[in-house]
C-alpha cells in the first residue's frame, strides 16, 4: 500500500509542478518531501487513516486546481475518486479507490 499512496501523490505532484518541455518530477524530488514511501508506511503501520487521507488531500486540491477545478471533466473525475479515498473508513476500504485513484492519475498524465 505505501507504493500505492507514494504513486497517487507523485502523480498528483506532477499535475501541478511539471510543465511541457521540463525535467520530470521524480520520487526523490524535493516537492516530494513528506510523501515518500517511508513516511506513508509508517502512517500504514500505525493504521492512521486520517493522517493519510489528509496527506493525499494535500496533493489533491492543487492537482484539481491544475485540471481547471471541480467544473471539467477531468476535474470532476478527479474529485470524485479523491471523495472516495475519503470515505474510506479502514485502511482495507482504502486499497480499491486509491488503486482507482492511481490509474486516473497515471491515464491522465
Amino acid at each position: 500500500m505505501e507504493l500505492t499512496l507514494e504513486a497517487v501523490a507523485l502523480f498528483a505532484l506532477k499535475l501541478v509542478h511539471e510543465a511541457d518541455g521540463g525535467s520530470p518530477i521524480l520520487r526523490d524530488d524535493p516537492v516530494m518531501d513528506g510523501y515518500e514511501r517511508e513516511m506513508f508506511g509508517l502512517l500504514v503501520r500505525n493504521g492512521d487513516l486520517a493522517t493519510i487521507q489528509r496527506k493525499l488531500n494535500e496533493c489533491m486540491e492543487p492537482a484539481l486546481e491544475a485540471l481547471g477545478g471541480a467544473n471539467t471533466v477531468l476535474g470532476r473525475e478527479l474529485r470524485k475518486l479523491a471523495a472516495q479515498v475519503d470515505q474510506a473508513s479502514t485502511l482495507d476500504e482504502l486499497n480499491a479507490p486509491l488503486d482507482t485513484l492511481k490509474d486516473y492519475l497515471k491515464a491522465i498524465l
